[in-house]
């Protein structure tokens, strides 16, 4: 095991055991936290002192010791238990799980950079002691441009010996920041930017007020005010300078893989909702569940959407727990497809409760102010679609052109062998796909920044399609599936089929709207007939779809 798997200690759960942290989760959320309570904590906009304490507690839930190694005194999680508790986590409250998330953040720059004695002392002190972390990163001139930090650290001397450090600046939207025992805080010293560890209580180091949120109000967010703030040389973590912003960038494609599974959970959490009410709710005598207008157009696209985003999840998932390094881009996209579609799945569960889903009363309200959030933090999904561009452009470059063509034709094999998952769909998807890209370089029209954006969400839509098609083609059904496999192959039809039509109509639209050529060459090549034959079938498999949701969520719905 090599990588970032080996810098966070990662080793795994064995399956009884995460079977039994997630229902621990579960159970807690049912019995402590229902509805009614949190929409008080969340009008209280108070971070929920007791709630955490219990949550941290290790004879309660210990959701705080997954991550870390059993070697400091935690469980030893990998990614993919990590991913799995957050995701439970979040279907409970996205801010409480925010909290949670955060000091697995916190901890990242000593995992990833601490020197063994840093590691021995601060990850031992967070597990045994509780304490949550809070994760220094974020200013007011510099949020996903961690190279323009204005937070000095200027080193103390005695002599010629660097003795310590004194850090004077501040920071924005820092999460646990009122209420952390642990800071890490990212600060220029003379050798670049690099990373701080430090206590609570340390001098000159405040926290501001408690903002007022739009969502995610049960978590604790402030500035941070650092003046004349002095640590010791070993504060500094790895104890060299300059080494902050790729010991943040290593962890970068796991992070984003974590916001992605908090989308995950309070996306399906909404549909859930949504499905759950339409099965009591009638029009015309009969239940809405049993109305196309409402299941395919609020629910189901929303729901094969995430499902492809949680096979993109876990295969990267696993891919970082072999050892994998790197994995930036794909994190991107992980976190892209989910937030966004989790953000769109609630604001149509609020649609499918009409009023009432207006109203705090029903919990989809209060999950839409939520999970906006998960389209910011960790990277916007403007600067997503930025970095997924940048470097799957350069990708097809070095592949002459043909990136996408050979995951195209790894699908035209997995459709061959294999059983209707849609991989015709996304083969067609990815060569379409990789079209659009030959016109764009032929017409030099990455010059428009908007094309970057557009195209870095296509590659989002025709990567988790293949990914999604891999593991539905699977003769089982991973563990984490909800539902029956004939009810998850139509989900993956549904996504691919979309892939294939959003990725060709879309791609068109860009290169027709930012080129003085003709576009029409570019519309012949892309084969709107085979896009058309593609949907053949798109209904049946949302009913089927639809009528696997209602199963999925049939016994707590009629209870």
């Amino acid at each position: 095991m090599s990588g970032i798997a080996e810098s966070l200690g990662m080793v795994g759960l064995d399956k009884e055991t995460r079977a039994m942290v997630l229902e621990t989760i579960r159970e807690y959320g049912r019995k402590k936290l229902p509805h009614a309570k949190l929409i008080e904590l969340d009008s209280e906009n108070k971070f929920p002192a007791e709630i955490m304490k219990e949550l941290y507690d290790p004879e309660q839930v210990a959701c705080n010791l997954i991550m870390i190694p059993e070697k400091y005194g935690g469980l030893g999680g990998n990614s993919y238990d990590i991913y799995r508790a957050c995701e439970e986590l979040a279907r409970i409250d996205l801010g409480i799980c925010t909290s949670v998330f955060a000091t697995f953040l916190g901890m990242d720059p000593i995992f990833v950079g601490g020197t063994p004695a840093q590691k021995e002392k601060w990850i031992k002190k967070i597990a045994s002691e509780g304490c949550y972390v809070a994760y220094g990163a974020t200013e007011a001139a510099a949020g996903s441009d961690l190279l323009h930090l204005q937070t000095k650290a200027e080193r103390v001397m005695d002599g010629d010996k660097i003795v310590g450090y004194k850090l004077n600046g501040g920071k924005m939207w820092i999460t646990n920041g009122g209420v952390a025992g642990v800071y890490t805080i990212l600060a220029r010293a003379p050798k670049g930017v690099s990373w701080f560890v430090m206590e609570r209580g340390t001098k000159g180091l405040s926290a501001d007020k408690h903002e007022d949120k739009h969502g995610i109000r049960l978590s604790d967010t402030c500035p941070l005010v650092l003046q004349d703030v002095v640590v010791p040389a070993d504060a500094l973590i790895g104890e060299v300078e300059g080494k902050g912003l790729r010991q943040a960038q290593a962890v970068f494609g796991y992070t984003r893989l974590m916001v992605a599974a908090m989308a995950l959970g309070a996306g399906w959490k909404a549909i859930e909702h949504a499905v759950r009410y339409s099965q009591q709710r009638k029009v015309g005598g009969q239940p809405l569940s049993t109305k196309q207008g409402f299941t395919h157009k609020l629910i189901v696209p929303f729901a094969a959407r995430l499902e492809a985003a949680r096979a993109f999840v876990e295969e990267i998932a696993r891919r970082i727990d072999a050892g994998e390094d790197g994995l930036q881009t794909e994190g991107a996209i992980a976190k892209m497809m989910a937030s966004d579609t989790a953000d769109a799945a609630c604001n149509n569960a609020i649609q499918a409760f009409g009023g009432n889903g207006y109203v705090r009363e029903f919990p989809v309200e209060k999950l839409k102010r939520d999970v906006k959030i998960t389209c910011i933090y960790e990277g916007t999904s403007e600067i997503l679609q930025l970095t997924t561009f940048r470097e799957r452009w350069q990708a097809n470059i070095n592949a002459e052109g043909r990136y996408y063509d050979k995951i195209a034709e790894e699908m035209d094999a997995l459709h061959a062998k294999g059983p209707d998952v849609g991989a015709d769909a996304a083969a067609l998807a990815l060569r379409n796909l990789s079209r659009v890209l030959k016109a764009c370089y032929d017409e030099k029209l990455t010059s428009n920044q908007i094309a970057h954006m557009k195209l870095g969400e296509l590659m989002a839509y025709a990567e988790t399609a293949a990914a999604f098609c891999r593991e539905s083609a699977k003769p089982e059904l991973p563990e984490s599936a909800t539902f029956t496999q004939e009810a998850w192959r139509a989900m993956c039809r549904v996504h691919a089929a979309h892939a294939a039509s959003w990725i060709s109509n879309e791609g068109l639209a860009l290169v027709a709207g930012t080129t003085a050529q003709d576009a029409g060459v570019l519309a012949q090549a892309l084969d709107f007939k085979a896009v058309a034959a593609a949907q053949k079938g798109a209904v049946a498999d949302m009913d089927a779809v639809a009528a696997g949701l209602v199963a999925a969520f049939k016994e707590e719905a009629a209870a």
